[in-house]
């Protein structure tokens, strides 16, 4: 009698590549050939996740190092925290659309980035489709921009949260693909693989100057310095690392010197036209700060519950107008003990990778900083705590604390 067998590196690939797509959806339903499809992307593989990543945790042992478990003891008490300062917020419309995403999809999208960033064939798919996403979104920016197809970087008249979507989510998935790019140009073995790595970079970075994403630049900008110079630092080869350093720098320079000696290339380049037309002093980011910091101040110990800090700054029931830094929200809306939790919980995630550095593969860690890095930039200056890019994202820093075996 034929016996059945589950091919669980099958499983774990599968998983990887629907995590990567869930991770992506926003910046890859921006191409026109996405958004033709008659499915929703994000419904599809979310729905595909749920099942693989149960099958892939029933078939591998699992190992959680002790430094894992501050952080993952902040995430539940922050969610449950969350959950009670919803009882006395004045908000209904943020508070019903927030909360479900904080303490339904934030715990999926948390395991999801642990158990696929700790193992070996989820995180090298998660790599694969996050390496095509970046030049496929910069790709579709390029075109629809030509043929007037998108409305990218705030334009007059545009639905303002369609346009947040487009320039940040599109500017996070080339970031990634960037620092992706970096690792694989230093861990490149001949030398026609790290000039076509090389190349990928600099595509990349002219990619991310189109959506008009200012954090989008700088956390390229990051990713690609210190990544790659990261997974040679943890390899021992802290020469190779100083010397990816200096080729960074003298890059960056010279692409400010070719704008300087010629500003009327930076024209159809909103990134840049961003930086260079006063948005940056007209930003409503450090009015929304400074309003965060001052209820919360005034909303001691508790805070206003969540979703209430729009009401109470006075901007009315507008998710868009959130305090846009995550600590800030999480002291706003819940207070001392939300602060505290989210301190827990995203303060002890970072102390993880940091003190396994020696103890991990070099590549496994380069890899998961690439992804996580320019989410977690993000989250300082943009995106609520419901948005699941940031638990996931976490997820991927825990599982450098994490080891999954084969059962």
């Amino acid at each position: 009698m034929k016996s059945w067998r589950i091919d669980t590196a099958t499983i774990a690939s599968l998983a990887g590549a629907s995590a990567a797509v869930l991770q992506f959806a926003g910046a890859l339903k921006g191409a026109p050939l996405v958004a033709a499809l008659p499915f929703d992307i994000t419904a599809l593989s979310l729905a595909s996740l749920v099942p693989l990543l149960a099958l892939l945790l029933l078939t591998r042992r699992w190992w959680l190092h002790p430094l894992v478990a501050p952080s993952l003891l902040g995430a539940g008490l922050l969610w449950l925290w969350l959950v009670l300062a919803g009882t006395w917020s004045a908000s209904h419309d943020i508070l019903s659309a927030k909360l479900p995403e904080v303490v339904l999809l934030g715990p999926l999208m948390l395991l999801a980035g642990i158990a696929v960033g700790a193992d070996a064939g989820a995180r090298r798919w998660l790599v694969t489709v996050a390496l095509l996403a970046g030049p496929f979104v910069g790709a579709s920016v390029a075109w629809g921009l030509a043929h007037g197809a998108v409305v990218l970087g705030g334009a007059v008249g545009a639905n303002p949260e369609l346009v947040r979507v487009q320039y940040q989510l599109a500017g996070l998935a080339i970031a990634c693909a960037a620092g992706l790019g970096g690792v694989r140009a230093v861990e490149a073995a001949t030398w026609p693989r790290r000039l076509f790595w090389l190349g990928f970079v600099a595509a990349m970075g002219v990619a991310v100057l189109l959506p008009g994403g200012r954090t989008a630049l700088l956390s390229l900008g990051f990713c690609v310095a210190l990544v790659p110079a990261l997974r040679c630092w943890s390899a021992a080869r802290p020469r190779l690392a100083l010397g990816w350093l200096a080729l960074v720098a003298a890059g960056g320079a010279l692409a400010l010197a070719a704008l300087l000696l010629n500003p009327a290339g930076a024209n159809g380049l909103r990134t840049l036209e961003r930086f260079t037309q006063g948005d940056v002093e007209s930003s409503a980011r450090p009015a929304l700060w400074a309003a965060a910091m001052q209820w919360g101040s005034e909303a001691l110990p508790f805070g206003l519950g969540t979703g209430g800090f729009t009401l109470a700054a006075g901007y009315g029931e507008r998710r868009g107008l959130y305090p846009h830094n995550h600590l800030l929200e999480a002291w706003a809306e819940g207070g001392v003990p939300g602060l505290v939790f989210w301190l827990l919980c995203f303060g002890g995630a970072v102390l993880v990778p940091l003190l396994r550095l020696r103890r991990m593969p070099p590549g496994r860690l380069a890899r998961v900083a690439a992804l996580a890095l320019p989410v977690l930039l993000a989250a300082m200056v943009s995106t609520d705590l419901g948005n699941r890019m940031v638990w996931f994202a976490l997820g991927l820093v825990l599982s450098t604390g994490v080891v999954a075996r084969r059962v």
